[in-house]
Order: structure tokens, then C-alpha cells, then sequence
């Protein structure tokens, strides 16, 4: 019987980061445009894609639909969808991850129907779809759902005014994929905000729609007959950038990030500051200078442009030794505090009540074996890592890799002790 090897990541305690680092491509970004590629009929050429699993996942299903997907190098992918002959997602490329969702809009309005099974991704709360099938039917699609998957037609999607009980990224986007080629105009009220929404529009009015006013809460889409090819660049990943940032912080270090969309970090270099940290921002790059010592802080997150949920537990990592008592009140999901336990094994004073969690600042933290409960729990845990007296473990680094590209190289080129094992 053949012996399956696991990774892990192990982190030793490091000296302060210090250098420069470029961040990649943002996979929040890169996903939706891969699955509105769907609705092009000519060659698309997609450049600073990060190298993920679960970009890798996403091209199986665009393969799986009738796509052609090859990759030109490491980051630039080239699709052609013009024979496009599949309206069914497999379960089990869905299964493995919940933007592979966002190919129902493409395919509803390029053939007039789409079955998806529901679906999977890292569990850090109920992310009901509600929001994407409620826009479906407002442009007039029937959907049909059970427990295992959803049925979506129309002969002809048609324009109409949709609100959003909540600004939803993933619903926002994919209606406004849907209302590309609808009969009419299509208005999103309470749209997400995201810089990730502006570069989707951005690619999509490249391809030929008439989108007008994301970024904002209200964008207008008017439907056109027909969409092409071009060529597009996915913007920098924020969230890592905020990560490389933080890994200054925590370890009182010295790092210059480069790729960054400056505006894109308000709230991260924002928080920093406030802790003690100087932050300079240079035109597309952003220098952070850790501090002896650090103060609390307090952050509550909130959709774009308020504090990003992808960086709490980043911030929950850093609080934990700086001093005095910071809080954190998470408000968009339920179910993201799975980090604390694994802080806790390495000594952290963490104490939560429902969406609220208290943290008092140690003077250090100790290694241990932990494991990446989510995607940035596990980015949490690096961090931590870094700093703790010891060896610090990492299991189950699977979701780290699903977001972040080479991580491990990233933190190694500004001086942390961070490697991979197979056990």
C-alpha cells in the first residue's frame, strides 16, 4: 500500500523581517474573471494570475464546460470559450470550492440554463446562495433547488432592478455576469464595493459589456448582444499584502510591499498606525516599520471599504502581544474565530462571546502543533510562528495554498525560518 506523504509547514523563531517582497495577483479577483470567461467567444489572455489551487480548480471547471484552458507560464493563462458545450458542473470539482458558484451566471445568460451542485469551501459560516438565485429570478430565470444542487433557464434573461439584502460579493458578481447579455438595462442596489467587483467590471467592459458604476452601491448594467476576447492583468492581492504587512509588524521588522493598489489598504494600514507601526506609501508600494512597542487596538469588520474579514485573524495573530487589551467584533461571518484555539495552544489570552473576542497581550508566544483550520487562519498561524519561542508546527496547510501563492517563499526572502517537511 503506497504511503501518502502530508505536508506541513514548520516556523522557527525569527529574527525581524526585513526586505522586499512583491505581492501576487489577487485570487479574489482572479476566480470570478476566470469564470466570466465563460462569456467570451474570442481569446482571453489573463496575466498575474497567482499560481493557487484553487485557480487550478477553476480552470477544471472552465476545461469541464467546454473551454480551452492553457497556461502560457507560471501566472498568464490563455482561455477561448467561443465552443462552450456543457451547462453542468461536476460535484466534485464544486465540492472543493465555493467561487466555482459564480460560473452560474456566465452560463445562465450565455446558454439559457445552468445546473450546479452547491457549494464547498473553507467553513467559516453559512454563505447562503439566496442572494445570486433571488437575482436570477429578478431578470427572470426559473430555478429549481434541492438538497443537493440548483437548476436555473430562461430563454432570454431581461433586465430589471435587484436589490441586495446584504452587499454580497459573489451575488453581486455574478448578476452582474448574468446581466451582461440581458435584454435591457440591469440595476444592483446595495452592490459590494470591492476593489475585486471594479476589476471584474473593468474585464468584463473589455470583453464588451456596458457596465457603469462599480465600486460604488448602485451599478447599471446594460445588456449587449454579444461579448469577445482581450487581454487583462488581475490586480495585486490585497489580503496578501495585508498579511506581508502585518509580518512587519508582529515581528518588529522592516518591509517594503511591493504591487499594491495603495487605496486598497486604507483600513490595514489604518489599524497599523493606530498599533504604533509607521506605514509610507509609495506609489505602488507600501513600507511598514514594526515598533518596540506596540499598542491595542480594536476592529470591527465590515464589507469594503470598512475592515476586511480575510484579515482578522492576521490582526488576531498580531494582537496578541501587543500590549495591553484589543478586541475584535466580527460582523460578516458567524463562524470565524477558528483560530483562537490554535492561538491559545501557543499561549494566547483569548476569550470570545458569541461574534466578539477579547485579547490580552502576552509578552510572547511559545511553538506548537497546530493546524490551518481556514484559509486565513492558517496565514494567522505563520504569523504567530514567526515569532514564538521554538518550533511551530503547521498541519493541514492545504487551505494556506488555496490563497496564497508560495507563502513560504514569500516570508523566507525576508528572513523568517519557515519551510516545508513531508511527514
Amino acid at each position: 500500500m503506497e504511503e501518502i506523504c502530508l505536508e506541513k509547514i514548520i516556523v522557527e523563531k525569527s529574527p525581524p523581517l526585513h526586505g522586499r517582497v512583491r505581492v501576487s495577483g489577487a485570487k479574489n479577483a482572479a476566480l470570478p474573471i476566470l469564470a466570466a470567461s465563460l462569456l467570451g467567444t474570442e481569446d482571453i489572455i489573463l496575466e498575474d494570475v497567482p499560481n493557487l489551487k484553487d485557480v487550478e480548480i477553476m480552470c477544471e471547471v472552465l476545461k469541464s464546460l467546454g473551454s480551452e484552458v492553457a497556461y502560457l507560464d507560471a501566472n498568464t493563462i490563455k482561455i477561448n470559450s467561443k465552443n462552450l458545450n456543457n451547462y453542468e458542473t461536476r460535484y466534485e470539482l464544486m465540492n472543493k470550492m465555493r467561487a466555482s458558484f459564480l460560473v452560474m451566471g456566465p452560463l445562465l445568460t450565455r446558454l439559457g440554463k445552468t445546473r450546479n451542485s452547491l457549494p464547498g469551501g473553507c467553513a467559516i459560516g453559512a454563505r447562503p446562495i439566496d442572494l445570486h438565485l433571488k437575482g436570477f429570478r429578478a431578470l427572470g430565470a426559473e430555478v429549481v433547488q434541492n438538497e443537493d444542487n440548483v437548476f436555473a433557464y430562461s430563454d432570454r434573461l431581461t433586465g430589471d432592478m435587484v436589490y441586495l439584502d446584504f452587499p454580497s460579493v459573489g451575488a453581486t458578481e455574478n448578476i452582474m455576469m448574468a446581466a451582461t447579455m440581458a435584454q435591457g438595462e440591469t440595476i444592483i442596489d446595495n452592490a459590494a464595493m470591492e476593489p475585486e467587483i471594479v476589476d471584474l467590471s473593468n474585464f468584463l467592459n473589455k470583453l464588451g459589456a456596458d457596465i457603469r458604476g462599480a465600486g460604488t452601491s448602485t451599478i447599471k448594467i446594460r445588456g449587449v448582444k454579444h461579448l469577445g476576447g482581450a487581454k487583462h492583468s488581475i490586480i495585486p492581492d490585497r489580503i496578501e499584502a495585508g498579511t506581508l504587512m502585518v509580518g512587519a509588524a508582529i515581528s518588529k521588522g522592516d518591509v517594503i510591499v511591493e504591487n499594491v493598489i495603495t487605496s486598497h489598504m486604507k483600513p490595514v494600514s489604518a489599524k497599523l498606525r493606530e498599533c504604533g507601526c509607521t506605514v509610507e506609501e509609495g506609489i505602488d508600494s507600501i513600507r511598514v516599520i514594526g515598533n518596540d512597542h506596540l499598542k491595542a487596538i480594536d476592529i470591527k469588520t465590515m464589507p469594503y471599504p470598512g475592515f476586511p474579514t480575510d484579515m482578522q485573524a492576521q490582526f488576531m495573530a498580531l494582537m496578541t502581544v501587543l500590549e495591553g487589551t484589543s478586541t475584535v467584533i466580527e460582523t460578516v461571518f458567524e463562524n470565524r474565530f477558528m483560530h483562537v484555539e490554535e492561538l491559545k495552544k501557543m499561549g494566547a489570552d483569548i476569550q470570545v462571546e458569541e461574534r466578539a473576542a477579547t485579547i490580552l497581550g502576552k509578552d510572547k508566544l511559545f511553538g506548537a502543533e497546530v493546524k490551518a483550520t481556514d484559509l486565513r487562519a492558517g496565514a494567522a498561524l505563520v504569523l504567530a510562528g514567526i515569532i514564538a519561542e521554538g518550533t511551530t508546527i503547521i498541519d493541514e496547510i492545504y487551505h494556506i495554498d488555496r490563497g496564497y501563492d508560495r507563502i513560504e517563499e514569500k516570508f523566507r526572502k525576508l528572513g523568517a525560518n519557515i519551510y516545508r517537511k513531508e511527514f
